[in-house]
């Protein structure tokens, strides 16, 4: 089924990256918050500042996590400690929930300034899909999912929407736990083994393949095939389309 194995009932998709071209827009924002944090963290105990690499540590310790998990975990491999803070701390309080919520409005003012474009290859994926009445979920780990969905014209194309509100809400550990696609495969009706993960971030490929889902597909847009398959993925592709084309290395 479009460049799939046949066991393959239902597909859920990640959000940045695989859907939209945010993937960048939130990297960017990352690598903002943390310099300045880094910055005044290097100025107030006197040592060397040394930025945030917006490829390795984003791949790392960031991309695909929820927000306050991606702060700790790149706080914690520099050996920095902060307090959790509350949910309504402002922005630029020097506490976990503080800086997040810091990085979330500099992402939501990227995209206002930038918009969102989807890409083409996952769209026509995405009609293909539907053409052929195949269930549909995306799973992301962003309170602002919908948003962006929207934002993108294709919040159309899906049956299910697993995203941070509902995480929170229902007490859903975060990608690289499986528990959020588990959740997609099970509002979609059908059994993980049964289900399609689609993924750039190592961590959903780790939640994919922690999952037992029947077939995780890797989309490598930053140049990261091996590291990919090396957490999980079945499949890597730079682009859906080649799905379609069944080009899947």
């Amino acid at each position: 089924m479009l460049g799939l194995p046949d066991h393959i009932r239902a597909c859920l998709f990640d959000l940045d990256g695989v859907l939209t071209q945010t993937a960048k827009v939130h990297a960017a924002a990352w690598k903002a918050m943390f310099d300045d944090f880094l910055r005044s963290e290097a100025e107030r105990t006197g040592t060397e500042f040394v930025p945030f690499d917006q490829t390795t540590e984003y791949d790392r310790y960031v991309d695909g996590r929820p927000r306050l998990d991606g702060t700790r975990t790149f706080l914690a491999s520099r050996g920095i400690e902060l307090p959790e803070g509350a949910p309504d701390d402002a922005p630029g309080t020097r506490s976990i929930n503080g800086l997040s919520t810091t990085k979330n409005e500099l992402v939501l003012r990227l995209i206002r300034e930038q918009g969102v474009q989807p890409y083409q290859g996952s769209v026509d994926y995405l009609d293909r899909l539907a053409a052929a009445g195949v269930p549909r979920a995306v799973v992301s780990s962003s309170a602002n999912c919908r948003d962006v969905l929207k934002a993108a014209g294709i919040d159309g194309y899906f049956d299910t929407v697993i995203d941070g509100v509902v995480a929170t809400r229902e007490g859903l550990p975060g990608k690289p736990a499986p528990d959020t696609y588990l959740a997609a495969a099970r509002e979609l009706g059908v059994e993980p083994g049964a289900a399609a993960v689609f993924e750039d971030a190592l961590a959903g490929v780790a939640s994919g393949r922690a999952g037992g889902f029947g077939c995780v597909v890797g989309v490598n847009r930053t140049g990261q095939a091996e590291a990919l398959r090396e957490n999980g993925a079945d499949l890597v592709v730079d682009d859906l389309n080649e799905l379609i084309e069944g080009a899947a290395k």
